[in-house]
């Protein structure tokens, strides 16, 4: 049990047995002391002065001597600023937690708590190759994963492949117009990229068609729409001349959206992009052997990259076996009244109650949305994993979509539907900019990767540190520093927040870098080849230093829980950077092979050592491995 949860424990007992009030350890808040005072750990009282009918001061006095009388082999002494006690640990329990510890290897790890987690990321589709974007997710999604196993949960990993759709359909097209027959043996390109490249090709077609679509409509040539859609367009086209009259330039933009809109879908290929997808709904051979080709391409792209990247799956899901799923949950919602049919057949919920508006759920041609399909997902991973919560790694655009989907199962009272949750993170950009999947400006993923991988190799040669290396472990440690530069600089940042990834920034070996944490555990393991400590108890008397790296490392297993408990690894990241800097700072200052005394000198290799292996863990739990030199 850390010293926090101790601490909130004998708070609780305290308050029980100076007022008999009970009161849930979970409601007491306990941070870190301020340097400017005196403690190490600090109650805030506020919460309770109100219940207990104390002043601040008084219960500070009363239940800080209660605490300390009654826990003396844990707390020294206490002292009341305004709300909040402060309360200080012995030393003899620093030393005490060291010398238990240093060598244990599961400690951070929480006992099972019988809950089963199921956390879905990745979710690419499968006419590109993965890029930035879902490498953020895939990071986010593998490292809270593992946090929240390490907090003794139960956990599946899933996926749902985005594999059909007017997308998909794309690179069909323009993979019959243009390829000639080309396949990834052929051209020596891995499938998703050769996919993704007709993608753009395509969006290059309809560029071009769509130009002189649109000049037809601007010139009123609407021999091939209908009656309909010709007086759509001549009232768009009336209104888009009388803005440029009037010189409305917000107007005039809108509306020529909304004609270039109407332009692209209306081009050629659009139409047999439509025309393909309704013969793949309609079950045509040619078309499903043409798709079934090109997604295992893509496949085949993806596994390579996962395999790299060392992301993995317990479960893979596919959009086109699931498409259909959802509508028998539509049915009961209309049976129940949850759930409403309009005029036109179509199905909605009405959720203004709840701060939203309505949401279609089934087109009036009884066709399936996003929506209706995460219905019937959603149920099928309970059925299938009687899951207690199911996490969703997605971006911050579909914060709108999860609070509708968690809505509708809660109104239907389906019994996971308290545990939808979702993972919401920002949008990754480069310092250029945004990236645009439809115009080729996408970062690969592969290619970053690779390109971490040479500043990483070029960084290293650059410093002389490539001595007593053989290739291949130059080769593996180049990889180690490029991937675990990249992965702790998209996780060190709160998931919610944007960001902007800067390549040569994440790969600095000074600062809040990856570099930097695996050069800190690598440091420390030379120092553990020369000698191992002992193992034998240690005195209680702590430098500054030496306390402060102690403190951090017992914190390392409320910080997992909380990490867990918030679905967020950037709190590890933080957490194992201060652990790193601190160890430079007390190393600075303070020999190990020379330290003042034997004893000293134990309890320092003890330090070091337990160190190194939280670190390790951290890191482990972000994904990254930590070399033994560097």
């Amino acid at each position: 049990m850390s010293v926090v949860s101790k601490i909130k424990r004998a708070a609780a007992i305290a308050i029980n047995e100076l007022y008999k009030f009970q009161i849930d350890e979970t409601g007491i808040l306990v941070n870190a002391t301020k340097p400017e005072f005196e403690g190490d750990y600090t109650i805030v009282l506020f919460a309770f002065v109100k219940q207990l009918r104390k002043s601040p001061e008084v219960l500070g006095q009363e239940l800080g001597k209660y605490i300390v009388d009654n826990n003396s082999n844990l707390f020294s002494g206490y002292n009341v600023i305004k709300g909040f006690l402060n309360l200080s640990i012995t030393p003899g329990y620093w030393t005490t937690f060291l010398h238990q510890e240093y060598a244990n290897e599961a400690f951070g790890k929480s006992p099972a708590k019988n809950k089963k987690v199921m956390v879905e990321y990745s979710s690419p589709n499968t006419n590109k190759p993965l890029h930035l974007g879902h490498l953020r997710n895939n990071f986010l999604g593998w490292s809270a994963a593992e946090i929240l196993k390490a907090s003794g949960n139960e956990v599946i990993k899933t996926c749902i492949v985005n594999d059909r759709g007017i997308h998909i359909c794309k690179s069909m097209i323009a993979w019959q117009k243009h390829a000639n027959g080309a396949t990834p043996e052929s051209t020596g390109k891995k499938g998703d990229h050769l996919v993704g490249d007709y993608y753009v090709r395509f969006e290059e077609d309809l560029k071009i068609e769509a130009l002189n679509v649109y000049d037809q409509l601007e010139s009123r040539q609407l021999e091939h729409f209908s009656k309909e859609e010709e007086t759509r367009i001549m009232s768009l086209v009336d209104a888009l001349e009388k803005a440029e009259r009037s010189q409305n330039k917000e107007k005039y933009t809108e509306i020529k959206s909304e004609l270039n809109e109407i332009a692209r879908n209306n081009t050629p290929i659009m139409k047999e992009a439509k025309e393909m997808l309704l013969k793949w709904e309609q079950g045509d051979n040619d078309v499903l052997e043409l798709w079934r080709k090109m997604n295992n391409w893509v496949y085949a792209g993806f596994d390579e990259t996962y395999k790299r990247i060392g992301s993995e799956f317990d479960k893979i899901y596919y959009e086109s076996d699931l498409y259909l799923l959802g509508k028998d949950i539509v049915e009961e919602g209309l049976q129940k009244g949850v759930l409403f049919r309009k005029e036109d057949g179509s199905v909605w919920i009405d959720l203004t109650e709840d701060g939203l508006d309505q949401k279609l759920v089934l087109r009036r041609d009884g066709t399936s949305v996003y929506i209706t399909q995460d219905l019937g997902l959603a149920q099928l991973k309970y059925e299938e994993y009687k899951i207690d919560e199911s996490l969703y790694v997605v971006g911050d655009e579909q914060n709108y979509h999860l609070k509708v989907l968690k809505l509708i199962m809660q109104k239907l009272g389906a019994p996971y539907a308290n545990g939808i949750t979702h993972i919401s993170y920002g949008m990754v950009e480069l310092p250029t900019g945004k990236m645009k999947s439809r115009e080729g400006t996408v970062v690969d993923a592969d290619d970053l990767v690779d390109a971490m991988i040479e500043i990483a190799k070029q960084k290293t040669k650059d410093q002389g540190k490539t001595e007593g290396f053989t290739e291949t472990e130059l080769s593996e440690l180049y990889e180690t520093i490029g991937l675990g530069a990249l992965k702790f600089f998209l996780l060190r940042v709160d998931p919610k927040k944007r960001m902007i990834f800067n390549p040569e920034e994440s790969i600095e070996m000074q600062g809040f870098t990856g570099p930097f944490v695996q050069y800190t555990h690598a440091r420390i393991k030379s120092i553990l080849r020369k000698e191992q400590p002992k193992g034998i108890s240690l005195a209680a008397n702590l430098l500054r230093l030496e306390k402060d790296i102690i403190v951090i490392l017992e914190q390392f297993e409320t910080v997992v829980e909380e990490a867990a408990n918030d679905h967020d690894p950037s709190k590890i990241a933080i957490y194992v950077f201060n652990l790193a800097k601190t160890f430079n700072s007390f190393y600075t200052e303070h020999s190990i092979a020379n330290a003042e005394t034997e004893e000293k000198k134990e309890l320092r290799l003890q330090l070091a050592q337990l160190t190194a292996n939280v670190i390790k863990k951290a890191m482990a739990l972000l994904g990254i491995r930590v070399p033994e030199r560097m």
